[in-house]
């Protein structure tokens, strides 16, 4: 259910970008760290789906809070001409991959499973085979 939600979003903003005017450059380092910010909530909803411990609420306030957060401390990064949203993105993407690893593991593991099955099953069908063929 979640995915297909994911999925809707996903769509929904790439049509809304295709149709949207450009960004100036003026606020593209706002919009550039509220994206990474908005992904690393994104990846940890994922992350809390697979774990089974996904809560609505958490999930939205983050991905907003992330965000405004972000913005944030660009904003006082460029007031205090400091690159403090350097050490959000460091943060972010360092969850990101986090997240990504955690995800990955998990359906490298489901997909180790059912192809180890398949083999079990393969085998059992061939010792079946077999069995049936010394009876006669």
């Amino acid at each position: 259910m979640i995915f297909i939600a994911i999925l809707i979003g996903c769509i929904l903003g790439a049509l809304i970008g295709l149709n949207a005017p450009m960004i100036s450059y003026t606020y593209s380092s706002y919009l550039a760290i509220a994206v990474i910010a908005a992904l690393d909530s994104v990846f940890g909803g994922i992350t809390s789906v697979i774990n089974k411990n996904f809560d609505l609420k958490i999930f939205v306030t983050g991905f907003f809070g992330n965000a405004i957060l972000a913005i944030l401390l660009t904003i006082l990064g460029q007031r205090l001409n400091v690159d403090i949203y350097l050490a959000a993105i460091v943060v972010f993407v360092g969850r990101m991959f986090i997240n990504l690893a955690i995800i990955r593991r998990y359906y490298v593991d489901k997909w180790s499973k059912k192809v180890e099955e398949i083999k079990n099953k393969k085998i059992e069908n061939k010792k079946t085979v077999e069995i049936k063929v010394e009876e006669k």
